[in-house]
Order: structure tokens, then sequence, then C-alpha cells
């Protein structure tokens, strides 16, 4: 008998067997009545599928660069849950903490919290992303400054929405328990209302639960959509989403004397159980319009309009003092208040000159952001008033629970204290307006030989009102950039393509959430990032493919020298790695993913290995069709060690974990999935923010998952 945090997993497990055994009950009855149909559905593969990312309708075989895709189907069979499960059986990207509160990856050795869109527009405010009306995820990774402008310095992520389909009419739903005691539910509909127009209405509830203390949330998706066939060349897609989030915050715990995380504290939850959530309200409103103006050539045109409102309370682990087994405790309150505008466009045109073919792409971007965003520290009763209440910071002994509820508590001295948030940090109101052009030409020089090139414009103009009391003052700074891309394929033969590339981005001073311009940093011109890639793609058959890529991507970032205020320092860091990627089925019934890479770093000046890039990386998700009715699937993803922090001075150890699901087909219109993480109860710490926060990963759990259609 396994016990995980006060309840039985045995008794758990139980109950899914139960369930299981009602399932095979259930198609017995079906069978009887010679309703069986197996619904399992084989999807499209790697290499033959088209990014929606890309923008122009290049097969990916083609595409010069390295990317993933993982399908709606997929993620359904799967059981997947989070962006960060897919991140975990992706080649080339890991995952970081996010203090909780936010999706956060690390593309090659570079963490981003905003290099994330929807739909190919930016969706940068820092939360959880839901995957319930999604039809497909893409990474792609190294620079992508010419699709997507600033950001994307070591890849983005783009999801793609589901969107209503004419002349079709279906019902689907999802859901599922765990044995952590949260549960979800979705619904899918789809309805035909004219012969030229649809609605589909997705939506979602799902309540929160993990293997940590105080740990509970809940979020809501709605997202009606609507798709109308003006006339036979021009299609609409209007969509709305309203998105209810709220979570407790776990920020993980601390490292010890050997920079290592602290396994004897593995259970206690450093913060306080009444003031560590997150909240988010938002509502999303898109539209899009695909025109075919002749055979030959299409435009894509889209408005964008999301309205965020974003709370984010913490207390978290800051130092720890093995000697005397105290933490200190920080924290802060996060208001964010922001609207984001996006209009986007581009023109494909497909042609030739003479014997030499053309995808021409056309494209420009508008955005205009506004962001009122604050932050306010709490004042500790026991400070005194000689302190620095900007490093306001309390004692604690390391103990479960901690000594602390309801912004008051007892330190380690056994003092009592309150700790309300009222010391004002800062304050900032930013405007934000970026206009952008670029132009890509595809070029098919031969049978064999495709040339890429292109370039994108952007101007991105920003004023930051600091309205700390103590402060009031306005920043402005305007950055002018050129992005090209370059990229060559050979292909010796049709399912055989062979590239190299060359993209350059960059990420402006004022950072991914706009407020990071004061001191002297308003003066500083952008960090530069160039990426260089050789890769092989390989469809073996219709139904698997091979891919490896090498790189090597630089960034270049100026600083104010700490020894002369008026002389810069360039901070150069160097990434590079390979990756290879196996995808599709070895045989009719035997799905494969397969992922490695290898990523190496080093910081100049001084010379340190870059944080969060652990050198080997390796995944392996198999599912096998046993039968008709039922198919298993094993999973095992390995992460090396990697540093915490950027001095090296704190380190997360590598770990291995194995995944296991079965799926037993009930009926035609309905199936039911068993998924397990963690099969061998592994202590584990799959990522960390910084050097005293470090995520503790989930014992073994399961979860059952119904799929059905009505």
């Amino acid at each position: 008998m396994i016990v995980v945090e006060g309840y039985t997993l045995k008794l758990k497990l139980s109950a899914i067997a139960i369930a299981l055994s009602f399932a095979n009950l259930s198609y017995a009855n079906t069978a009887a009545e010679g309703q069986i149909e197996n619904i399992t559905v084989h999807g499209t593969y790697l290499s033959i599928n088209e990014a929606n990312a890309i923008k122009t309708p290049t097969p990916i075989l083609d595409v010069p660069q390295s990317l993933s895709i993982v399908t709606a189907e997929e993620i359904t069979l799967r059981g997947i849950t989070s962006i960060g499960q897919i991140i975990d059986y992706t080649p080339g990207v890991n995952t970081s903490q996010g203090e909780g509160h936010r999706d956060s990856v690390v593309f090659r050795g570079v963490r981003s919290t905003a290099d994330f869109f929807l739909d190919g527009n930016r969706d940068d405010v820092q939360y959880f992303r839901s995957l319930y009306n999604i039809e497909q995820v893409e990474i792609l990774r190294g620079p992508n400054a010419l699709l997507f402008g600033r950001g994307g310095t070591g890849g983005v992520l783009n999801r793609v929405s589901k969107k209503a389909q004419l002349d079709q009419n279906f019902n689907g739903y999802q859901a599922s328990v765990n044995t952590f005691e949260g549960f979800e539910g979705q619904l899918d509909t789809n309805f035909a209302v004219a012969e030229d127009a649809a609605v589909r209405i997705n939506a979602m509830y799902e309540k929160l639960d993990n293997h940590r203390d105080f740990f509970d949330g809940s979020r809501i998706g709605f997202n009606p959509t609507a798709r109308i066939e003006l006339d036979m060349d021009t299609i609409l897609d209007l969509s709305y989403e309203y998105a209810d989030h709220e979570r407790f915050i776990d920020r993980g715990i601390p490292t010890g004397a050997d920079g290592r995380p602290v396994e004897a504290l593995r259970n206690i939850v450093f913060g306080d159980p009444e003031n560590n959530y997150s909240t988010l309200e938002a509502h999303i409103f898109r539209a899009a319009i695909k025109h075919k103006f002749t055979e030959d050539i299409k435009g894509n045109f889209s408005a964008f309009y999301g309205d965020y409102d974003k709370v984010y309370s913490n207390f978290f682990a800051n130092n720890y003092f093995p000697d005397t087994n105290q933490v200190e405790l920080d924290g802060y309150i996060d208001t964010t208040e922001r609207d984001n505008l996006i209009l986007s466009g581009n023109v494909v045109g497909e042609f030739s000159t003479g014997d030499i073919g053309h995808t021409l792409m056309f494209g420009s971007e508008f955005i205009q952001t506004d962001s009122d965003q604050n932050r306010i520290n709490p004042e500790f009763s026991t400070r005194t008033g000689n302190d620095n209440l900007r490093n306001d910071r309390e004692n604690f002994i390391a103990q479960r629970p901690l000594d602390i509820l309801g912004l008051a508590g007892t330190n380690a001295n056994g003092v009592a204290f309150t700790a309300p948030f009222t010391d004002l940090n800062d304050d900032t109101r930013v405007s934000l307006d970026v206009f952008s052009f670029y132009v890509q030409d595809e070029i098919e020089l031969s049978e064999h030989l495709d040339v890429v090139l292109g370039a994108r414009f952007d101007s991105f103009d920003i004023e930051v009102f600091n309205a700390d009391p103590d402060v009031l003052e306005t920043r402005t700074r305007k950055d002018q950039e050129v992005s090209p891309r370059g990229g060559i394929v050979y292909k010796p033969q049709e399912n055989i393509s062979i590239y190299a590339s060359y993209s350059e981005s960059f990420l402006p001073r004022s950072g991914e959430q706009f407020a990071d311009i004061n001191g002297n940093d308003n003066q500083l011109d952008p960090d530069t990032f160039t990426n260089q890639e050789i890769g092989l793609k390989w469809d073996f058959a219709d139904s698997l493919s091979f891919t490896m890529a090498i790189f090597e991507n630089e960034q270049s970032s100026p600083q104010v020298s700490d020894n002369d205020a008026s002389t810069l320092d360039i901070i150069e860091t160097e990434i590079s790695g390979f990756e290879l990627q196996l995808l599709g089925y070895l045989t009719d019934d035997w799905h494969i993913s397969a992922n490695y890479s290898k990523l190496d770093g080093e910081q100049a000046d001084p010379s340190l290995t870059p944080r969060e890039l652990p050198e080997n990386t390796f995944s392996l998700y198999s599912r096998y069709q046993v039968n008709r009715l039922f198919s298993f699937g094993l999973g095992v993803t390995y992460q090396d060690e990697s540093f915490i922090n950027n001095s090296n001075s704190a380190v997360l150890p590598s770990y291995t974990r194995i995944d296991a699901s079965a799926i037993y087909e009930v009926s035609r219109d309905m199936r039911v999935q068993l998924h397990i993480e963690n099969l061998t109860d592994k202590l584990y710490f799959p990522n960390a923010h910084s050097t005293h926060q470090v995520t503790v990963g989930a014992p073994i759990n399961a979860s059952v998952r119904l799929v059905g259609q009505f």
C-alpha cells in the first residue's frame, strides 16, 4: 500500500479498477446490440503537417527550422492537461517554475515569460494556459523575429484554437478525476445554423488539487466561435473566450549548503495558506478573415483584443540557514491590468518567374498595449525602523506547517508579528505601440533546391510612467530593428530534406513585461540573438518521420559597466547543441515519440554556464494497440542536472520519471483512459525559479478519463 499525503493510493486505484470493470460490462452490452466500432483515430505526422505559425502553405518537411506539433487528439490520448506536460516530451526545451503562477518555458537555454501565441497573436500575460479549446500546439525553436517580432529569442509556443466547422454537427465531452481529488469536465459541440454558417462551443471546468499542503484552485473556460462563409472565396471566423482562474501559489523549497534541494523539507510549503494565491479574469475577442483573391493569391487578416485582470499574491523562501533550520521569508502582491489590441494581416502569392517558383508573403502587424501593474511588499511588524522596508523579510523555523497564517504569525524568536501588504514597491503605467512589416520569399530554384529569404522591420515605441510617489517620472524609448532570416533546403528525394538556416531576433530593454527601463536601462540597446542551424528531415514512410537539428545560438546583451556608468560591458552568451526526434508508427499498431537533445552553453564575463540548461534530456512515449479495443502506453522522461542560478552555486538534480497509460474502447462513442504519472514514486525536482525556490515533483498519481460523443 502506498500512502500519499494522508490518503491511500491503493483505494483510489481500486475505484479506477471498478470504473474499468464497469466499462467492460458496458461494452459487452453494446456488443450484443451490434453497435461496436473502434473510435481510435491515427493522427497525421510531423513532416506532412502544416504549422499555423509558419503562415504559408509550406509542408513542415520544407521548413528550414526545428519545430514540433502536438495535436488535440494526441493531447487527449495522452491525458495531457498542461503546457508543461507537452514540454516534458519535446526536444530542445524544458520547463521553468514560473513562480508557481504561469507557464514558463526554457527554449534552448533561454527562459521566457512572454513567447506565447494564440493563433499567431501575441499572448504575453503571465498565466497557465488551458488546452480545452486547442486544435494543436506548435513549438518552434530558434529566434523567430521574422514571423513573430520581438522576443522569440530561443523559440516560441503557438496554440491553434478550435474553429467552428461548416456542414457538421457533433457533440464531444471529456470528464476526468484523479487521485489528488481534482476533477475536470469539457464540452465541445458544433452545429450548422445554415449552409454557410456554423457555431462551435468549447467549455471547461477544472477543480485543481495536488500533493502539496493547502493547494487548491479552479479554472473556468468558455469559448464560443462562429464561422461564416461570406462567399465562395471568403471565410470569417469569430471567437470570444472567457477565462476565470484561481489557484494556490507554491514556490517550492530551498537549497542547502551543498546547493541542492533540502529533501528533509520536501513536505513543507513556504507560504501563507491564505495569502499565496493567483487570480485571473480574461476576456479575449478574435476575428479572422481568409480571402482567396485568385487561385494563387490568398490573404489572412485578423483582429485580436484581450482584456486581462490578474492578481498574484505570495510569500516564498528567500534564504535558508541549515545550522539553525531557519528559513527567511519574503513576499509581495502584484496586480496587472492589461489591454492588448493586435491588428495583423498577410498576403501570400504563389507564382513563377521562368523556371523559378516563388511563395511570396507580405505582412504587417500593429500592436497597442496598455498595462497597469504594481507591486506591494509586506511590512513585518517585528522589523525595526532602521530596516529598509523594501527588503523587509522575516525568519521562521522550517517546520510543517510554517507559523504564518493570514498575514500574521510567530517568527523564529517566538515573537508574534503581523505582515500586511502596505509598502508600495513600484507602480507603473505602460503604453506601448508596435508597428511591423515583413516580407519573405520561398524560392524553388529546382525540383531539389529551395531558398528562403526574408526580413522584418519592427518599430517598438514604449512609454512607462512610474507612479510611485517617491519617483513620479516618465521614461520613453523607441527601438527600430530589422531582423533577417535566410535558409536553404536541399531535397535529394521527395521524402528527405537537408537544410541550413540563419535568423536573428531582439528583445527591448523594457523586458518581456515592459516595465524594466528604470535607472540607466532606458539608454541601452536591445539584447540581440542570432541562430545558425542545420538539420535533416526524413519521412521513412507515410507514418514515420525522423528529424535532426544542430544549432548555435548567440546572445549579446549590453550592460552598464559596474566600474564606470558611462561605459558599457557586452555580455555574450553562447548555447549550442543538437536535437533528435523520431515520431510516428513503427507498425500499424505501435506509435512512438522519441526525443533527445544535448545542450552546452557558456556565458562570458564571468565565464559561467547559463542556468536551467540541462546537458542531456531524453523522452520516449510509446503506445501499442493490442487489439481493436485496448491499447496501452509507456513514457520515460529524463533530464540531466542543471544550475538553478546564474552564479552556478545551486544545482537542480537530474531525474528520470516513468509514466503509463491504458485506453479501453467501451463503444463506438465512448472510451475510458487510465493515466499514471511517476509510476515508480520517485522523489524528484523538475524545475526551479531561483536558488531557494525548487519545485517538488508529484509522487505517484493517477487519473481516469472518460472521452466520448453523443
